[in-house]
């Protein structure tokens, strides 16, 4: 399986998002925009309803929502958490999460993690993934 060239490079320094969602149409789409030896920068842009799978990762991961709504439901939380553009959240490492777009439009939103680290579902004593209450645009 072939690796996805980053979008940012040493001969390319700047990325605009309009020219990436221009390159990309309609979601749903992502685009790696930094990897290096650390770290990995994707812009994941997803439609209205659509959620990821519920998994977790043994080091944290943040996001930066550049535009729309997403609901995150992260193990050990008592109710999702609804961010929009210009917000961050972050799921500290070994929390199972799911990740929910809400609204009538798309999201799209940075998310930063370790190099190499991968969707885990697999856990001694896994958490039930959550069923969908008062989110709207969920399953």
């Amino acid at each position: 399986m072939a690796v996805a060239q980053a979008t940012l490079t040493p001969g390319t320094l700047v990325a605009s998002l309009e020219e990436i969602k221009a390159r990309h149409g309609a979601p749903p789409w992502n685009e790696r925009i930094i990897m290096n030896d650390r770290m990995v920068c994707t812009v994941i842009c997803q439609h209205p309803g659509q959620e990821n799978d519920w998994h977790y990762h043994l080091v944290d991961e943040w996001w930066m929502i550049a535009e729309g709504e997403l609901a995150w439901e992260i193990e050990g939380e008592d109710a999702p958490h609804h961010v929009k553009a210009g917000d961050f959240i972050l799921v500290p490492a070994n929390r199972f999460h799911l990740i929910h777009v809400l609204g009538d439009r798309p999201a799209i939103r940075l998310a930063v993690s370790y190099t190499g680290e991968y969707h885990r579902h697999e856990r001694e004593n896994p958490p039930t993934p959550p069923v969908p209450t008062g989110i709207r645009g969920a399953r």
